[in-house]
């Protein structure tokens, strides 16, 4: 029996993670699950996010200011933290079910290894998405979804002691030539 495949996307805000997994879910030929942080985002009760009564439970924004401008923390509090960890509990269970997942990730800490270990007995595909931090935020400026110092707050720690198994560079390649680019990959780690 053929092995699920999840395909880990992980990098900044506005990087296009969505616009890759979007685009890998047109040419692939097997069905693939688009599942990520976003999704369960909005699941959250607006109390429970950045600006409402009860963020610092849920999801907060932290703003601050540095010598290259504004920056824009998350906050991850005890009801943001059950979500996230539910949120994984989701994703194994479609996996275990047979689901190919592609998974577009915002990983700022330890989670990386825990994906890795949660999902060991699957084909786990870790593609690190990358474009210049001024690139990124005129993509973030350009969202109305996007709180801006979000992408500058999460550059310097996204990638930090993350070894993938491939480097996108979303400045360099649109994404239908990224989603080919990791389809030829897991075709020749995996189907070859």
């Amino acid at each position: 029996m053929k092995k699920v495949n999840i395909i880990f996307l992980n990098g900044v805000g506005s990087v296009g993670k969505t616009s890759i997994a979007n685009a890998l879910q047109d040419i692939l030929d097997e069905p693939y699950l688009h599942i990520g942080i976003d999704h369960f985002f909005v699941m959250l009760p607006n109390k429970y996010k950045p600006g409402g009564l009860k963020a610092k439970e849920g999801i907060d924004f932290i703003m601050d200011k540095t010598k290259n401008g504004p920056v824009t923390k998350i906050h991850i509090g005890k009801v943001g933290k059950k979500l996230f960890n539910s949120m994984r509990d989701v994703m194994l269970l479609f996996a275990k079910d047979g689901f190919n997942l592609i998974i577009d990730e915002v990983i700022l800490g330890d989670e990386f290894e825990e994906y890795k270990n949660l999902f060991k007995d699957f084909n786990f595909i870790s593609i690190g998405v990358f474009a210049p931090l001024d690139i990124v935020e005129k993509r973030e400026k350009q969202r109305k979804d996007r709180t801006w110092g979000l992408a500058r707050g999460q550059y310097d720690i996204i990638h930090a002691n993350k070894n993938y198994d491939l480097k996108i560079d979303t400045s360099k390649d649109a994404p239908d030539i990224c989603a080919k680019k990791i389809k030829s990959y897991i075709e020749k780690t995996y189907e070859g």
